[in-house]
C-alpha cells in the first residue's frame, strides 16, 4: 500500500498498550487503534489525506510522551504529504518536527524547520497554522535568548490573532510575553499582560487555559515573594489539572509549588512536592521541565545539608540544560553547582561554574535586550495614549450629537444642526490631528533614543562581555585568596591564565579607547611620510612573546625605502590588530608573512598567515559596518570583534580600503591600500 511504511508499529502498539493508564491524551489510543487498522488493512481509507491528518494528530499528541515516535510518524506525514501535494499537511509535519528538534536541543534545525512549515501555511493563507507556527518559532528564539526577536514575533502575531478572533492564541502569545518580563524580573509589566490573558480566558470560558495561566501567574508572584497570591494560584490550576487528568501541566504545577516552599524556606516541604512532580515526569519526555525541577531539588537538598544528592540533581540539571542548549537552564545549573563546589572547598570547580554563571548571564541580560523591552513600554504607552484619544473623541461626538437631538425642538432647527455638524467635524479633525502628532513625536522619540544609545549600548556590551569576565574572574581568585580560601600554592596556579586574562585586557581598551575616540569624532587623521618597513617590525616586536609562545615565524619582506603617507598613529593601530588576528587564528609552527607592493599612486600591503582559514559566510560579516562578530583562535584566544572594523574604518580615514582572501584550511591575506609617501633624502655633510 502507499502508507506500508511499518518499520516502526511494534513501537506505536506497545505505546499503546502502556497508554492505558495515562489518560492524559485520551484520544490517543484511538489514532493509535485507527492507524493500526489501517496499515493492517483491515480498514479501508478512501481519503489518503486523512491518514496523514491522522499521523500529524498521533505525533503532536505523543511529543511528550514519546519523542521518537513524535519524529518517525512526522517524517512518514513529510514524505506522504509531499507525495500528494497535500501542502496543509506538510506544514503541519515541518512544525511538528521542529518540535523535535527543540525538545533536543537543536535549535538552529528548530528554527529552520519552523520557517519552513511558516511559508508554506502563509502561502495557504492558514492563520490557524500561521500563528500556532509562528509561537513555536518565536519562543525557539526565547530559548536561545534573543528575546528581542522573540518579542517582534509574538507582537506581530498577537495583532493577526486579533484581526481574525482567535482568542485562545492571543492569550497564548500575551502570556508568553508576560513570561519574558518575569524572566527580565520587570513584574510590573509581567502582570500587565497576565491581567490581559486573564480577561480573555474569561471571555472564551477555558478552564484548562485559565489554569495554565495561574500556574504561570504563581511563578511571578514567588518571584515577588508574594507567597499567599502564589499558593493560591498554584492550588487552583492543580484541582483544574487533576480534574482534566492533564498530568504533564500538573507536573509542572507540583514543581511551582515545590519552588514556592524553597523560597519560603521550607524546604522538607518543598522536596515533597518536587518528588510529586518527578513522579509524574517518569511518564513524560519533557527535559525542559526536568530541568527546572532537578535544580530545585538541588537547592532544596543542599540547604538540607545533604551535599552528595544535592550534587547529583544539579550535575543532572546542567547536564540536561547543556545537551539542550537551555541558556536559562545552564545558568541556574551553574550557580548551583558554584555554590556546591564553594561549600566543598573544590575551588577550581567553583571557580568554573561561576564563570559559566556570569557568561551566560551577560549573554542574558544584554542591553539590546532590555532596550528592546523599553522600547515595547513606549509601544504600549502609546497604545494606551490612542485608545484614550479614542474614547475622548466618542465622548466629544456623542455630545455634539446630543446637542443636535436637542436642536431639532427649537425653530431654527436646519441652521443649528448644521451647526453643531460643523462643530463636530472640526473637533475630530483637531482630535485627529492631535493623535497623529502625538504618534509622530512618540516615533521620532523613538529614533532618537535608539540613535544615542547606538555607540553605548556596543560600548556597554563589549566592557560586559570582554572585559568584566575576566575582571570578574581575577576578583574572586583574590577574594578566595585574601579570605584565606586558597593558599598561595592555589593562587599561583591561576597565574598564567590571570596573566593571559590581563594582557586581554589591555588589548581590549587599546581597541575601545581607539574606536570610541572615532565614534566620538574626537580622533583627527593627520597624514606624514612614514617608513612602513620600521612600522611593522615595531609591532612584531611588540607582539613578540605571542608570535614566541606559538612558536610562529614572522617574516618582514616589505622594503626599507617603502614609505607611506597615512597617519602613523592609526596605521600602528591597524598592523597590530591585523597581526594580532594573525597570531590568534594561526596554529603552533605556523608562518605570517608582512609584505607590500607599490601600485600607481599607493601601497598595497598584505599580511599573509598559514591559519585555518576563514569561511566565505563570516568573510562577510567580519568587515561589516556596526558589527563586532567574534570568535576563538586556535589557542581559545578571545577578541572583542573590534579590531577588524576600527582598522577598516582607519584605513578608510587614509584614503585607502581594506579586503580579505581567504581558504578553509589553507590561511587567509588581508590587503589594505593606503597613499603613497616620499622619501625623505639625508642632507650630505
Amino acid at each position: 500500500m502507499w502508507w506500508d511504511l511499518r518499520y516502526y508499529i511494534v513501537i506505536i502498539f506497545f505505546l499503546f498498550l502502556g497508554l492505558s493508564t495515562f489518560a492524559q491524551e485520551k484520544s490517543v489510543p484511538f489514532l493509535v487503534n485507527e492507524i493500526k487498522e489501517i496499515r493492517k488493512g483491515t480498514k479501508i481509507v478512501t481519503d489518503e489525506n486523512s491518514y496523514i491528518q491522522l499521523l500529524n494528530d498521533l505525533a503532536a499528541k505523543l511529543r511528550f510522551i514519546n519523542s521518537d515516535s513524535l519524529l518517525l510518524l512526522s517524517k512518514e506525514a513529510q514524505l506522504l504529504s509531499e507525495k500528494l501535494n497535500n501542502r496543509e499537511e506538510e506544514s503541519e509535519a515541518l512544525k511538528n518536527l521542529g518540535d523535535y528538534y527543540s525538545d533536543q536541543g537543536e535549535h538552529i534545525n528548530a528554527i529552520e524547520l519552523y520557517h519552513q512549515s511558516l511559508v508554506l501555511a502563509k502561502t495557504l493563507q492558514n492563520t490557524d497554522l500561521i500563528l500556532r507556527t509562528a509561537n513555536n518559532l518565536a519562543s525557539e528564539h526565547v530559548y536561545v535568548g534573543n528575546y528581542s526577536l522573540a518579542l517582534k514575533g509574538y507582537l506581530e502575531n498577537i495583532e493577526l490573532a486579533q484581526t481574525h478572533g482567535n482568542k485562545s492564541m492571543e492569550a497564548i502569545l500575551n502570556e508568553n510575553i508576560a513570561n519574558i518580563y518575569v524572566s527580565q524580573k520587570d513584574y510590573k509589566q509581567a502582570i500587565y499582560f497576565y491581567e490581559k490573558v486573564e480577561e480573555i480566558n474569561d471571555n472564551i470560558g477555558d478552564d484548562l487555559s485559565s489554569a495554565q495561566t495561574m500556574s504561570n501567574l504563581a511563578i511571578t508572584y514567588t518571584e515577588m515573594h508574594d507567597f499567599k497570591s502564589a499558593l493560591t494560584n498554584v492550588n487552583k490550576s492543580i484541582d483544574i489539572f487533576k480534574n482534566n487528568e492533564l498530568w504533564d501541566w500538573l507536573a509542572h504545577s507540583y514543581m511551582v509549588k515545590g519552588k514556592i516552599y524553597l523560597m519560603k524556606k521550607n524546604h522538607s516541604l518543598a522536596l515533597y512536592w518536587y518528588d510529586e512532580s518527578k513522579l509524574l515526569h517518569e511518564h513524560l519526555q519533557d527535559e525542559r521541565g526536568i530541568i527546572e525541577l532537578y535544580n530545585g531539588m538541588a537547592e532544596a537538598n543542599f540547604a538540607l545539608k545533604n551535599d552528595s544528592v544535592a550534587l547529583e540533581y544539579a550535575l543532572k540539571s546542567f547536564g540536561i540544560a547543556s545537551k539542550i542548549k537551555s541558556m536559562d537552564g545552564m545558568k541556574f545549573g551553574s550557580q548551583t553547582l558554584y555554590k556546591i563546589y564553594k561549600q566543598e572547598e573544590d575551588h577550581a570547580m567553583a571557580l568554573k561554574y561561576h564563570e559559566i554563571f556570569q557568561k551566560i548571564s551577560d549573554t542574558l541580560f544584554k542591553d539590546e535586550n532590555r532596550n528592546s523591552l523599553t522600547l515595547l513600554k513606549t509601544e504600549i504607552d502609546h497604545k494606551n495614549q490612542q485608545e484614550a484619544l479614542i474614547v475622548e473623541n466618542k465622548k466629544a461626538l456623542a455630545k455634539q450629537q446630543n446637542y443636535i437631538y436637542i436642536s431639532l425642538l427649537v425653530i431654527t432647527i436646519m441652521a443649528i444642526v448644521g451647526f453643531f455638524v460643523a462643530r463636530a467635524e472640526k473637533i475630530q479633525k483637531k482630535l485627529n490631528l492631535d493623535l497623529k502628532k502625538q504618534k509622530k513625536d512618540l516615533e521620532q522619540n523613538k529614533l532618537e533614543l535608539q540613535l544615542s544609545n547606538e555607540t553605548k549600548n556596543k560600548l556597554f556590551s563589549i566592557i560586559a562581555h570582554d572585559l568584566r569576565g575576566p575582571i570578574g574572574a581575577l576578583e574572586t581568585v583574590l577574594k578566595m585568596l585574601n579570605r584565606g580560601d586558597m593558599d598561595s600554592s592555589e593562587f599561583m596556579a591561576f597565574v598564567p591564565k590571570l596573566k593571559n586574562d590581563v594582557n586581554n585586557i589591555s588589548f581590549t581598551l587599546n581597541n575601545l579607547l581607539s574606536w570610541g575616540r572615532s565614534q566620538l569624532n574626537v580622533s583627527t587623521t593627520i597624514p606624514s611620510n612614514v617608513v612602513l618597513s620600521n612600522l611593522v617590525q615595531a609591532n612584531i616586536n611588540l607582539l613578540n612573546e605571542l608570535i614566541s609562545s606559538k612558536k610562529i615565524k614572522v617574516e618582514n619582506l616589505v622594503s626599507d625605502d617603502t614609505c607611506i603617507k597615512a597617519d602613523e598613529n592609526q596605521l600602528d593601530i591597524v598592523l597590530r590588530n591585523l597581526l594580532s588576528n594573525a597570531i590568534k587564528f594561526t596554529p603552533y609552527n605556523g608562518s605570517i608573512t608582512f609584505g607590500a607592493k607599490e601600485k600607481d599612486g599607493y601601497i598595497e600591503v598584505y599580511i599573509k598567515d598559514t591559519g585555518q582559514g576563514i569561511p566565505p559566510n563570516i568573510q562577510k560579516k567580519i568587515l561589516q559596518e556596526n558589527t563586532n562578530y567574534s570568535t576563538y583562535g586556535t589557542n581559545n584566544e578571545k577578541g572583542t570583534g573590534l579590531g577588524l572594523p576600527l582598522c577598516k574604518e582607519m584605513v578608510k580615514n587614509n584614503g585607502g580600503r581594506l579586503w580579505v582572501q581567504s581558504k578553509i584550511n589553507k590561511g587567509s591575506t588581508f590587503y589594505f591600500t593606503v597613499p603613497k609617501g616620499k622619501r625623505q633624502r639625508k642632507k650630505s655633510a
